[in-house]
């Protein structure tokens, strides 16, 4: 089966934000909060609230953090 090529923009109020910047918003927080390397992450989940104005996320399905949309 081929690969479809997707892209995926999140757009709340009058914001927008792609689905590569907050991956990369998620793993800057965890490195700054927690000084490992992009090396320790081995997996990655995020949650987006929208309505809070947050993304948490869950590195490695343990350690958790959050920050603003």
């Amino acid at each position: 089966m081929a690969t479809i090529k997707t892209n995926i923009v999140l757009q709340y109020g009058s914001e927008s934000t792609t689905r590569e910047e907050l991956v990369q918003k998620a793993k800057d927080a965890y490195l700054n909060a927690t000084g490992k390397k992009a090396s320790d992450i081995k997996s990655l989940d995020l949650y987006v609230k929208p309505e809070e104005n947050k993304v948490y996320y869950v590195v490695n399905n343990s350690e958790t953090g959050d920050y603003d949309l």
